[in-house]
């Protein structure tokens, strides 16, 4: 009779383990690369939509792929696959045309031969200038100093969202009239006065479609500006609670 001597059991238990971490770490890949990956926000040219702090997952089917939807963005085919359009108003991440290893998150407002201009604050979408109306008690500051306009905004397909402007004479405020390019579209922050977007052609301007990554769906984790994730002491104060867990529109 032979005895074990538990080497053989030990070998079989780190194999094991091994084993679950690659099928962990393949299962998260592909839930990255074709499902949702996680974005955070780094500044305020979405506010009052999104909030510095907040963490949200994007979802990577709604547009199809393309190679900037994998890891690293291999070259290995050009164009989309399974390829969606974006609606108008919907809140999307893209690659910054002028530096692709860059993610922005902005508001789809232009589609292919729309002609964009914002005359005294007020959009205009092929000559037709959106509804907007003033509402109150809806600001996010993100200015202790300087305060701010806030406008309901209403979208020709119906789509309604909040904005912010620091006044209606800013410089972004009244600008030339934007043919958006065939295949391309025209992105605006919600923070009107505070966001380098599509009207800025020299640092954005027109995004192809093949630079969109996907659609921000839903805010999983929200902490105050300031606030490292890490410091789990500071959450009972600095976690926004409200806001986890909220649809992003």
């Amino acid at each position: 009779m032979s005895v074990q001597t538990g080497t053989k059991k030990k070998e079989g238990g780190i194999a094991e383990t091994i084993r679950v971490l690659i099928n962990a770490l393949i299962i998260a890949l592909v839930i990255r690369t074709f499902l949702f990956q996680p974005f955070n926000i780094p500044s305020g040219s979405m506010i009052p939509t999104l909030l510095i702090g907040d963490y949200l997952f994007v979802s990577k089917y709604s547009y199809g792929y393309t190679h900037y939807s994998f890891p690293f963005s291999p070259r290995i085919f050009s164009g989309r696959v399974m390829g969606g359009t974006p609606k108008r108003g919907d809140v999307v991440v893209f690659r910054l045309p002028r530096d692709d290893s860059i993610d922005y998150i902005k508001r789809v407002i232009g589609f292919p031969g729309d002609k964009i201009q914002m005359i005294d604050g007020v959009l205009s979408i092929n000559g037709e200038p959106i509804k907007r109306e003033r509402v109150e008690g809806s600001c996010v500051s993100d200015d202790d100093v300087q305060p701010v306009l806030c406008y309901r905004e209403t979208l020709p397909n119906g789509v309604s969202f909040i904005t912010h402007y620091f006044s209606n004479l800013g410089f972004l405020d009244n600008t030339q009239v934007y043919t958006v390019p065939p295949g391309d579209y025209f992105m605006m922050g919600d923070n009107r006065d505070n966001s380098t977007d599509s009207r800025v052609l020299s640092q954005v301007g027109y995004v192809p479609y093949e630079n969109i990554i996907g659609k921000a769906q839903i805010i999983f984790f929200s902490i105050k500006d300031g606030t490292h994730v890490w410091e789990v002491w500071r959450w009972p104060w600095d976690v926004r609670w409200d806001r986890i867990f909220t649809l992003v529109r």
